[in-house]
């Protein structure tokens, strides 16, 4: 279904952004780390997560249609220019077997994670609800590959065509379209990070994951700056996601938000009011990484089951 050079990026990125759909019509961009799952000839590419993201999940499951991006050659195994979104409908698996996805991944965990699964007895118990995965594959809908990261030129479609129209205005949430929180302080801290992107849902209902740059901010919101054409014109719910990683992505800082975006017509900025924020930051030091990576998916296991989405069992 695609090129050998697509095929080299989606199988030699260290980190991708996966995008879902909210049940108000936004997005909430999530960068996991790529494992090289695809298949050429099924048209399927997938990628992996903890159940402790079970929101995630369960928002995947109410609306399949999901987005990849691979927008950084960041530790990539690739030096290729291209940036390459993929679009499609994700299919999860069920989730009562929690090694169910071992077998699909094969030496993919040691050569993108950095290390072998078995990492002791003391860290093995820790980290068990960490290693309790899936692999959510995707129906690839289509693949939009731009020539260089910052998505500049005319770009390359591989599938369905791309709509013609771009999408509608969205309806302005009750609550006002204004920023919720500090967003001067935002902005300055998402502008820290190397890689910021800016998702919305296309005139088909798939995510649509483009890079920008934060170009400052005003009393309405973040400034942002992108490539001529892509942002559509008019508002919309969207998110926003700026993130760094190290080697193998034991290191980690992220900043994820969701809120309202408004674009002028031809106009090369948008204005960014984000409505809520989440972030963390690891240090690059792989027993911080293990130590975090256990608390917070113990901490999500646990609001899962609590909400019955995911299933009681061997922890």
């Amino acid at each position: 279904m695609w090129p050998d050079a697509v095929d080299e990026i989606l199988g030699g990125d260290q980190t991708v952004a996966l995008a879902h759909m909210t049940p108000a019509n936004g997005v909430v961009i999530t960068p996991v780390t790529n494992f090289a799952l695809r298949d050429r000839v099924a048209g399927t590419v997938a990628v992996n997560s903890s159940v402790g993201m079970w929101r995630k999940l369960q928002r995947i499951q109410q609306n399949p249609r999901v987005a990849v991006a691979f927008h950084t050659r960041a530790h990539s195994l690739t030096a290729r220019p291209e940036y390459v979104l993929v679009q499609g409908r994700a299919i999860l698996p069920s989730l009562a077997d929690p090694d169910a996805w071992m077998e699909a991944m094969g030496e993919n965990w040691e050569r993108f994670g950095g290390g072998p699964r078995d990492v002791g007895r003391l860290w093995d118990w820790w980290l068990r609800v960490y290693h309790w995965r899936v692999n959510i594959e995707i129906a690839v809908e289509r693949l939009i590959v731009w020539p260089d990261l910052a998505c500049h030129g005319a770009p390359f479609v591989h599938g369905s065509p791309v709509p013609a129209e771009p999408p509608q205005s969205q309806r302005r949430p009750a609550r006002g379209t204004g920023p919720r929180i500090a967003h001067a302080r935002a902005g300055r801290r998402a502008a820290r990070l190397p890689d910021v992107l800016l998702g919305w849902a296309g005139a088909d209902g798939f995510p649509t994951v483009i890079p920008v740059e934060v170009a400052g901010g005003e009393a309405g919101g973040i400034v942002l700056g992108a490539a001529a054409g892509l942002v559509p014109d008019g508002e919309r719910r969207a998110g926003l996601l700026a993130h760094w990683f190290s080697r193998h992505a034991v290191g980690q800082r992220q900043r994820k938000h969701t809120g309202w975006l408004e674009a002028e017509p031809a106009a090369e900025r948008a204005l960014y009011a984000p409505h809520t924020e989440s972030a963390y930051r690891l240090p690059p030091w792989r027993r911080a990484f293990y130590a975090g990576a256990g608390f917070v998916t113990r901490r999500g296991l646990r609001a899962g089951r609590r909400s019955g989405f995911l299933p009681m069992g061997r922890t």
